[in-house]
Order: C-alpha cells, then sequence, then structure tokens
C-alpha cells in the first residue's frame, strides 16, 4: 500500500494512506489533487507536527533489539541506585509494571515490603534452603528424591526436584506464566525468584520464561502494544494518554504492514471510536436482538398469553398449550372470525395502545439495526472479496507485461488499486457501526454524505479494478486506475478527517455512551 511516512528526532512517525491534499473548509466538497500514489518525507519536527492530520497520531515502531536494550537499561539504572544484581533490580521493575519513578519513592519507604513481594532475598543463602529435614518425603509424589536433591524456598517446603520441575515447567510452559509463580505448597505465599526458576527447569523452559518477560514488559508499559500481526515481533510506543481514546481513533501501522489500533488492539476501525466497537460488536453477538425478532415475528395467544411464531400460511391459529383458537391477523377468536359484523380491520382496536407501540417500536427498531447490519456485512464480504483479487491481479499484471511494453514496476498500479479498495470498503464497514449510534443532525446529513460519496467512488473504482483487460485498452485503463484510486484516496481522507475533527471537537452526538476500554 502507498504511504507517506514522516520522521521527527525522536524517531515518531505518521503514516498515512493519502499523501500531501490539501484540504478545503467544507468536507463534502471535492478537491485537487496534485501528486504521486506513493512519496516519502523526512521532515523536521515542526514540519512534522504541522502535517498531522486530525486522524493521525504519533507513534513509534519499535523492534524486539530495541525492546531488549530499553529493559537491560532500566534495570542497569535501579541497580545502580538501590545497589542491587539486575537479577533483583528487574524483578522490582516488574512488579511496579517497569515505573522507576515509583519504584524508587516506595523502595525508599519500605524495602523489606517491596523485596518481599518481589520474592527478592539479598541474602543468597536465605533465599533457597540447601538443608531439607533428615526425614524428608516429598508431599507431592510421597518419594524421598533418591536420584536428586530435594529443593525448597526460604519458607522451608521441601519438594523432590522432578516435582518441583514439573510444576514449575507448566506454569511456565502451559499456563505461559513469568512472575508471581509461588512455592507449590498450598497456601504458602512466597514467590520464586529468577534464579529459584532458574535452577529447577530446562534450557527449553528458560527461553520461554525469558520469552514471556520480554512480552509482559510491553503489556506492563501503557504506551508500547504488540503487534497483533502473525510472527511479527515488533512492538509500537504511542504517548497519547488513554483517556483520550473516547476522542481519537488511534491507528498505527508498524514496518511489517499490520495496520491496527493502538487502543484496542484490533484491526484498523476508523473512524468509529473504541468504545463504540465494543457496543457495536456486543450488539451485534447479543440475545437482544434475538429477543427483538421474537417481539417482531411472534404474536401471544390471547387466551393464555403463551408466545407463538407462525409456521405455516394460514392464519387460523390453534395454541398447543391451551388449545385456543384464534386469527393470526387480528388476534380474535376463530369461532367468530368470518361472522356478520367481524373484520380483521378490527385488528388495531382489538390491542391497547401501549401494546401498539410497543410492537411499532420494536419492528422500527429492528428494521434501523438490520439497515446498518447489512451493509457493515456486506462492505465486510466485498473486502473479502477484494482481497482475493491480489491472486487474480499478479495474473493480470503478469499478462499486462506480456501484452504491452509496460515494465513490472509500471503495472503496480492494479495491486495499488486493489490495496485502495480494500482500506475504503474497511471504512465503510466500519461508518455503518459509527453511524448506527449517531443522533440525528445536520453534521449527521454531512456525515452520510461523505460516506455516500466515498461509496459511489468505491464501487466505481472495483468495476474498472475487475475489468476485463486487453491489448488495446491497457494505457486507457491503467489511467482511468490512476484517476479513480487517488480520487477514492481523497474522498477517505475527507471523511476520515470530517469525522475525527468531530469526535476531537465533541461534535457528535451519539445514542450509547462510549466507554474507553483501552485503560488496563
Amino acid at each position: 500500500m502507498s504511504s507517506a511516512t514522516v520522521s521527527d528526532d525522536d524517531g515518531y512517525t505518521v503514516t498515512s494512506d493519502f499523501e500531501d491534499y490539501h484540504s478545503d473548509d467544507d468536507a463534502s466538497v471535492d478537491m485537487d489533487y496534485d501528486y504521486e500514489l506513493t512519496e516519502d518525507y523526512e521532515l523536521g519536527d515542526e514540519a512534522h507536527k504541522q502535517h498531522l492530520k486530525a486522524h493521525e497520531i504519533e507513534f513509534r515502531v519499535v523492534p524486539l533489539s530495541d525492546i531488549l536494550a530499553e529493559q537491560s537499561a532500566a534495570t542497569t539504572q535501579v541497580a545502580g541506585i538501590l545497589g542491587l544484581s539486575a537479577e533483583n533490580a528487574s524483578a522490582l521493575l516488574r512488579i511496579f509494571k517497569w515505573n522507576k519513578e515509583k519504584l524508587l519513592e516506595r523502595y525508599m519507604e519500605s524495602p523489606e515490603d517491596i523485596l518481599q513481594r518481589a520474592g527478592v532475598v539479598l541474602n543468597p543463602v536465605q533465599a533457597l534452603a540447601w538443608h531439607p529435614p533428615n526425614d524428608f518425603l516429598c508431599a507431592i509424589c510421597f518419594g524421598d528424591d533418591s536420584t536428586g536433591s530435594p529443593f525448597g524456598l526460604r519458607c522451608g517446603h521441601f519438594f523432590c526436584h522432578a516435582c518441583y520441575e514439573q510444576y514449575v515447567t507448566q506454569k511456565v510452559v502451559e499456563e505461559g506464566e513469568c512472575r508471581d509463580i509461588l512455592c507449590p505448597e498450598s497456601g504458602c505465599s512466597v514467590v520464586m525468584d529468577e534464579q529459584a526458576i532458574r535452577r529447577t527447569v530446562k534450557p527449553t523452559a528458560i527461553e520461554k520464561y525469558q520469552r514471556l518477560q520480554d512480552r509482559a514488559y510491553v503489556s506492563d508499559v501503557d504506551s508500547l502494544r504488540w503487534c497483533p500481526a502473525p510472527n511479527c515481533e515488533n512492538a509500537v510506543e504511542c504517548r497519547l494518554p488513554h483517556s483520550c481514546f473516547t476522542m481519537v481513533v488511534p491507528t498505527v501501522l508498524c514496518t511489517c504492514g499490520g495496520k491496527f489500533c493502538f487502543g484496542c488492539s484490533l484491526d484498523d476501525h476508523q473512524p468509529a471510536p473504541c468504545g463504540l466497537v465494543k457496543l457495536w460488536q456486543k450488539k451485534c453477538a447479543d440475545d437482544s436482538e434475538t429477543a427483538n425478532w421474537i417481539m417482531t415475528h411472534t404474536k401471544e395467544c390471547s387466551n393464555c398469553q403463551s408466545t407463538i411464531e407462525k409456521n405455516g400460511g394460514c392464519n387460523h391459529m390453534t395454541c398447543r398449550k391451551c388449545r385456543h383458537e384464534f386469527c393470526w391477523v387480528c388476534l380474535g377468536s376463530w369461532t367468530e372470525h368470518g361472522t356478520n359484523g367481524y373484520s380483521c380491520n378490527r385488528f388495531e382496536d382489538s390491542l391497547s395502545p401501549d401494546v401498539q407501540d410497543q410492537k411499532a417500536k420494536s419492528r422500527a427498531s429492528l428494521e434501523r439495526y438490520l439497515h446498518y447490519y447489512n451493509r457493515f456485512t456486506n462492505h465486510e464480504h466485498s473486502a473479502n472479496l477484494d482481497q482475493d483479487l491480489y491472486v487474480q491481479t499478479e495474473k493480470t499484471m503478469e499478462d499486462m507485461q506480456r501484452t504491452s511494453e509496460l515494465s513490472w514496476i509500471e503495472v503496480q498500479f492494479l495491486k495499488e488499486a486493489v490495496d485502495v479498495l480494500t482500506s475504503s470498503r474497511t471504512t465503510l464497514r466500519w461508518t455503518y457501526a459509527f453511524a448506527f449510534y449517531l443522533a440525528s443532525s445536520n453534521q449527521t446529513t454531512l456525515f452520510e454524505d461523505n460516506q455516500r460519496d466515498l461509496e459511489v467512488a468505491v464501487e466505481a473504482l472495483s468495476e474498472l479494478v475487475e475489468k476485463p483487460l486487453g491489448r488495446d485498452n491497457i494505457a486507457d485503463l491503467k489511467a482511468q486506475v490512476l484517476d479513480k484510486a487517488v480520487y477514492v484516496r481523497g474522498r477517505r481522507e475527507v471523511l476520515l478527517e470530517d469525522a475525527a475533527k468531530g469526535l476531537a471537537e465533541g461534535r457528535w452526538e451519539f445514542l450509547a455512551p462510549i466507554a474507553n476500554p483501552a485503560a488496563r
């Protein structure tokens, strides 16, 4: 995917799917664009701030090597200040989630409590009890450990080495635990330090233990998130306070190509904020929609009030519970149905105003939900189909190379157009979740106008990409695809900018409170 990358002195970057456009005051007005699909920037801090758009945030991709270096630097600094070993300093830092200032403050107040909480014993002789009782019997396997030395912590609870190894290995390898591994004795609160763990397990488990510690470091630091892409070992740093994630959608792009939300680690869901996404996902999966369907598509027996669903075309209903016969249309007794003076047009009068109002509201609510949900899932499905175009596009580009004078680089426009389609459909998908919770207003109308413009442009580009290629129309198709891809990028940018500014300014009024799920 083409992108513009901006770097500042601290290594922070901003990545955008749409480059160097000049915005108009009216978010719904078309604009002129004069730039290439891909353009790289190396700007100073001041220029970087000017380039930052409303829907973009500052972030930095942090490789695993830098993560390890940052841990080592923090450990060395704390170890030097407190006069501890690097191993003990890292243990203390982990329980304070690598907050050096907070650790040093609390340590100066009560060093004994902090050391005990971390399972750190400064006297090595006290850390491990090397002399088990003469009548030792392992409380787990009831053996006397004739093949190895019993093992125990300062608490004095001894177990055979094999049982200890199995216990710690299970904690590390199977349960993924790397901290707060307690003595195996039931009710004992003594924490195993790193030295004890390394003495009890094999090298493979120690490697897993170290990897878990590295991952725990990123989980502990609020400004870091692991990239969720498969097999990626990068983290992303964003220094925005989490309290602002209700006002901005913190989308970041890893160097591996993975694009995700820093706030909730889900795939990119601009323009919908994290709290709204959580509400929408819950609504789509919640049984409340099933209850809504029952309210809309079922009726109650007029005799015993049992819920009944119609399973045939005949309106003559018989309740299975009380055997009462009634008309599905008007709920009147079937024995009177069709007699003089009786008609189904009495249906409205036969229901109380409260019941009529409840059913009407339920139907209207369901119809509104289905309107947005169907369009949400349609763009999701279309985005998946567009992904399938990648394979087809590669073959098409090879055919274009053979049948024209275009080089491999020159035919990349088709693949870039598919990238534009995929990102735009993802945006359109989440605009329907966003619009579902928007209260009706003039601002909502503007948002829907931008949504419509992007949708029309996306469908036009999709038709061009799927258009059959011929030897005579390659140059013309390339020009059309390039023009339309740039236009689609522009419409997507306009929509995202307007939505982001509305969030930042508090312009949008939502039908439900938007919580902040980023707090950990």
